[in-house]
């Protein structure tokens, strides 16, 4: 009878049994009703009507560049064949493959993923045969994509980026990790909450689409896990200055004495000035303060129509030099440092080439992070600055009076579709998961609009004319020439670089007069600049002072150092900042407006 009482082992429960029929039928029912209602929303929403960087604006350009390779191959049809057979040739093995192993045989994957593809990571993607085999068939198409661009003769340069990108875009879209029946993870959540992630993630489009602007917003982070002011940008210190353009924060100090020369930092006005003050261990302003450097940033205003007018010139004379003057005013010193980041670089080098051609230099030295001032070999953002689509964006910030931050928010995400638009679909969509709270991916979401004068000269002048490098820029009626500028420059790059690539950095500095420290970091434009030491995450790159024509040039001489470039940075800026003095605590000449991070960077978009 004990034995008898004794409960028999439960068999193991398959994670594509379904616990609950009817509960399971009726969520893929409201799945359906629900996905069919934000389908619609979608259909009515500006991503799917013809406007720059819109989802339907970048499926058509997708569309005609891929259809002008095809025709080149057309027009070949014995090369066409023989790449077609190529295809099938490999396609027939992987069937085989996949018949063998389903037999019990153990066989070698024909294709796998890169080590890097995170998209791949969950085992059954290797383990199960079904799984398995959608993940190869995919590699080998991609693949075979690829080798055939690669192999289509008689395409520029242009062109063939042009195709190049929009591949990315198109094999990124269609990987079976983006679809729930081809996704290991998506179908055993899918059985084991009876479709219940599915009826969420339908929330959560729905969500999406309701605080999104212009073009679908797809949250990538918690964004109710973060307050700037309260657990992000939270560097004491206070605005002592603002016009209409920008607020002026000066920090407080934290050391017994510090660096005669204060330091001003210019930050991209297309996004917040905050990526350089996330949490305080990633925070690079507060690192500068603790070394003991009086530091002042720029807080650029999110413009709105009333700002349209408001030219890069403007932001040269408005924003940058007022600014320094500012900076000069509170501290009394006349020379101060000055660093610029990504756009605020270019601004800088742009305002340097003025002030040397009206004979002036009010800074003892310069710092560019992640700069371009020559855009020859300006990256996959060269696809959105042509003819065609300046005048297209020109016709829309005419109309509105500014570019809403999301657009560009939106290209910047087109860049790294593997890694800033898949995943976050597949997890909030698909799996019905909110985003992890992760302070730099709600700064990216934290977008800023542009004024219309402003950035339809910024992408004309420099990405489409690229007239600083050629010298041809005239600002305020001075024609502007980069060698002029004589003073000491840091000049980072960094290695994954997708918005200012290396490559361009590297040419930038070679056009200035005077001597240039040049860093190449690693990782890429974010990441790569925001690497506290005390994570040793990353590591950089330095080269002696003998030149290089080329950045290949460059690296083969360079030396590979562990860790942060920040406190290569301290020591350099440290030989530029003169003596020691009192700290100097806020707004003792200027006054105080308000305290940091103040009320410029709270506007949201």
């Amino acid at each position: 009878m004990g034995a008898m009482n004794e409960q028999s082992p439960k068999p193991p429960v398959t994670p594509y049994r379904i616990e609950n029929p009817e509960e399971f039928a009726q969520n893929l029912l409201r799945f359906f009703e629900e996905g069919g209602r934000a389908m619609s929303g979608l259909l009515e929403r500006p991503d799917a009507k013809i406007t720059p960087y819109s989802a339907a604006s970048e499926m058509t350009a997708a569309v005609g560049a891929l259809a002008d390779i095809a025709r080149i191959w057309l027009a070949d049809p014995t090369k066409l064949a023989e790449a077609q057979g190529t295809l099938v040739s490999s396609y027939l093995d992987l069937w085989n493959a996949s018949i063998r192993r389903m037999l019990g045989e153990q066989v070698e994957p024909v294709v796998e993923p890169e080590p890097s593809d995170n998209r791949f990571k969950d085992p059954e993607w290797s383990s199960n045969p079904y799984f398995d085999f959608w993940k190869q068939a995919y590699l080998v198409t991609t693949h075979w994509a690829e080798d055939v661009l690669q192999q289509t003769e008689g395409l520029d340069e242009p062109t063939r980026q042009k195709a190049e990108f929009y591949l990315r875009q198109l094999s990124s879209a269609f990987s079976p990790s983006n679809f729930p029946m081809t996704n290991p993870e998506v179908v055993r959540e899918t059985f084991a909450t009876n479709a219940k992630n599915l009826v969420q993630g339908m929330s959560h489009l729905v969500h999406d689409m309701e605080k999104s602007g212009d073009l679908l917003k797809i949250s990538q982070t918690d964004t109710e896990a973060f307050e700037v002011g309260k657990n992000i940008a939270t560097t004491p210190g206070t605005v002592v200055f603002q016009n209409e353009v920008f607020q002026l924060i000066q920090y407080a100090p934290t050391t017994d004495k510090v660096r005669e020369v204060p330091l001003l930092v210019i930050p991209p006005w297309i996004n917040k000035y905050y990526i350089l003050d996330l949490t305080p261990p990633k925070s690079l302003l507060k690192f500068a303060v603790d070394q003991g450097f009086t530091v002042f940033v720029v807080s650029w205003v999110n413009p709105d129509e009333k700002l349209s007018h408001k030219s890069f010139e403007d932001y040269m004379l408005e924003g940058l030099l007022t600014a320094s003057d500012a900076v000069s005013r509170e501290t009394g010193v006349e020379k101060i440092n000055v660093c610029g980041y990504c756009v605020g670089g270019t601004l800088l080098g742009t305002t340097l080439a003025y002030l040397a051609a009206r004979g002036e230099e009010p800074f003892r030295s310069a710092t560019f992070l992640t700069t371009q001032l020559d855009f020859t070999k300006a990256g996959d953002l060269l696809l959105f600055t042509n003819d065609a689509q300046l005048a297209s964006l020109e016709e829309m910030m005419a109309e509105r009076g500014y570019l809403d931050g999301s657009r560009m928010a939106n290209v910047f995400n087109m860049m790294r579709p593997r890694d800033l638009i898949w995943p976050y679909i597949v997890n909030n969509y698909m799996l019905g998961k909110k985003p992890f709270p992760f302070d730099l991916l709600y700064w990216n979401q934290d977008s800023t609009r542009m004024p219309a004068a402003n950035h339809g000269f910024y992408l004309k002048e420099f990405y489409n004319e690229n007239k600083l490098a050629k010298g041809e820029m005239v600002l305020a009626g001075l024609k502007l020439d980069l060698k002029k500028v004589k003073l000491p420059v840091f000049e980072l790059a960094t290695r994954e670089d997708h918005i200012a690539p290396a490559k361009s950095v590297f040419i930038g500095s070679k056009l200035l007069g005077g001597p240039v420290e040049f860093v190449l970091a690693g990782s890429g434009h974010i990441a790569g600049v925001v690497n506290p030491p005390d994570k040793m995450k990353y590591q950089f790159w330095t080269a002696p002072k003998a030149a290089a024509d080329t950045l290949d040039e460059w690296l083969g001489m360079a030396k590979e150092h562990p860790g942060s470039w920040w406190p290569l940075w301290s020591e350099w800026l440290a030989k530029h900042s003169g003596g020691w003095t009192i700290p100097r605590e806020p707004g003792e000449k200027l006054g105080v407006v308000e305290d940091a991070p103040g009320s410029y960077v709270k506007v949201r978009a």
